[in-house]
């Protein structure tokens, strides 16, 4: 067989943090290279659960470097690759630093080595994460029901390839059972009998057996888990959702970023003092244009500090949003986005029956931004 690494990026964020934790627990037979790509500009708290996180593993997270520090007039890969790119802000329509400081880096350290990458997107999410088109990297997500990319089920949910799923259906499943099964494995996929459906009826009704059959199909493949004896996530069926991450977090001491934790804010509105909270729902630099307005605030009145070095980068027209930090800086402003905040809350607590809570709001803007920053 050939030689297949295994690797992890560590983000900063919580997700990454606690699926590293969890293989690292779970599947000890597992050589799990953990790495990290630095921006220059995360907050300080990404840091911490960084050096934290190091100290439980008990193995070294390693840096991919995105940059030669020692023959670039910048110190940082954030100012360097702005150089590079004339001082235009990377933007939700053009991601380079996630391109620049993210992915070139992980692509460059694997070079052509066959590599199995574990992602850390929840069973309660509703995206796909980062796929490379390198075909020596293949994507697998332990946290979800389906741990399998879209690239691999669309491969052997294909029509053409009934014929060969059924027979590795029949070969890995038990009687009688099996037989039913079948049925909806020769089912052709149409406008009627989406992928998507065709997928759900398999992992519904044995997961297991679902991963057992697509560990077999691959071994006629180039992917790299193919390439493996055995893969001990096969018999993985559990689904970890954020309660889940933010509790292995805290029973392994390393904690939930800080950044998470809701802070009170109090508003005015039509005469009365209000209370409200918020928090930061994501990683990333401190800067990220991802934010919503009501983080930027949150940046503002939490590390204004930082929020001063965001406010030097908008230069020459380029700003981090659709209005400059010195506008939103205005106490008139801030109170504005707080009411904002607050009444948005506020109806969504009403529509709610159990209320909503500062979980609810991270799920709510995990929607958006790159897979590669904030898991």
């Amino acid at each position: 067989m050939n030689k297949v690494n295994h690797v992890l990026g560590i983000s900063g964020g919580k997700d990454s943090a606690a699926l590293a934790i969890y293989l690292r627990r779970s599947y000890p037979e597992l050589d799990i290279d953990f790495y990290t790509c630095d921006t220059g500009k995360e907050l300080d708290e990404t840091y911490d659960l960084i050096e934290r996180l190091n100290s439980v593993l008990g193995k070294e997270i390693r840096l991919y470097r995105s940059m030669d520090e020692e023959n670039s007039p910048m110190k940082n890969p954030f100012d360097h690759f702005l150089a590079l790119y004339g001082g235009y802000l990377p933007s939700a329509t053009s991601r380079w630093c996630t391109k620049k400081m993210k992915l070139e880096p992980f692509e460059n350290e694997i070079g052509d080595t066959p590599t199995v990458s574990y992602v850390g997107i929840r069973g309660d999410e509703n995206r796909e994460g980062y796929i490379s088109k390198k075909e020596n990297i293949q994507t697998i997500f332990p946290f979800r029901k389906n741990i399998w990319s879209s690239d691999v089920v669309k491969k052997i949910l294909s029509n053409e390839n009934i014929s060969q799923l059924e027979a590795l259906y029949r070969n890995h499943g038990e009687s009688p059972s099996i037989e039913s099964l079948l049925k909806q494995v020769a089912k052709p996929i149409s406008p009627k009998f989406t992928q998507s459906q065709k997928l759900n009826v398999l992992l519904e009704t044995n997961v297991k057996l679902f991963n057992r059959v697509v560990f077999e199909f691959l071994k006629d493949t180039d992917y790299p888990v193919g390439k493996l004896k055995e893969f001990p996530l096969i018999d993985n069926d559990d689904i970890i959702v954020l309660q889940d991450v933010f509790d292995i977090l805290e029973n392994s001491g390393v904690g939930v970023p800080a950044y998470y934790q809701p802070l009170e804010y109090t508003v005015e509105i039509d005469g009365e003092l209000k209370h409200g909270a918020y928090s930061r729902s994501r990683s990333g630099c401190f800067f990220c244009f991802y934010q919503q307005k009501i983080e930027w605030v949150w940046l503002l009145e939490q590390h204004t500090d930082l929020y001063e070095k965001a406010i030097e980068y908008e230069k020459e027209g380029y700003t981090w949003m659709d209005e400059s930090l010195e506008d939103l800086r205005k106490p008139e402003r801030v109170a504005s986005i707080k009411r904002e905040h607050y009444r948005r809350m506020q109806r969504q607590s009403q529509r709610s029956r159990t209320g909503v809570t500062w979980q609810d709001e991270i799920l709510q803007a995990e929607g958006e931004g790159c897979a590669s920053c904030f898991i």
